[in-house]
């Protein structure tokens, strides 16, 4: 069984690690909103092409408004369900893989 617990480390690790990099990449994402970016330059349209069909798919299976005055809450609800994913998923694939040592 010791074979399945380490699939599992490695999965929970690779998911953690993606999880990281795609909220790092939201971050960047939001930063670059307050500030007057170049829609063309390559990084800023990676960045969007990223976050926004994520964001998108978020707004429209909320029930609620996401957006406050001029202010986005979607973004920031994103990002508490990764933080929920890493400290849920991701653990307890982690504690899993360690039982089945």
């Amino acid at each position: 069984m010791f074979i399945l617990g380490n699939l599992l480390q490695a999965v929970a690790s690779i998911l953690g690690s993606l999880l990281w990099l795609y909220f790092w990449i939201l971050v960047i994402r939001i930063v670059l909103s307050w500030v007057n970016a170049d829609p063309y330059n390559p990084i800023v349209r990676f960045l969007c092409s990223v976050t926004d069909p994520v964001l998108y798919a978020l707004r429209r299976l909320l029930p609620f408004p996401t957006v406050i005055g001029a202010v986005d809450l979607t973004p920031l609800l994103l990002m508490l369900f990764i933080q929920f994913l890493q400290i849920f998923l991701v653990q307890s694939l982690v504690d899993l893989s360690l039982a089945l040592r």
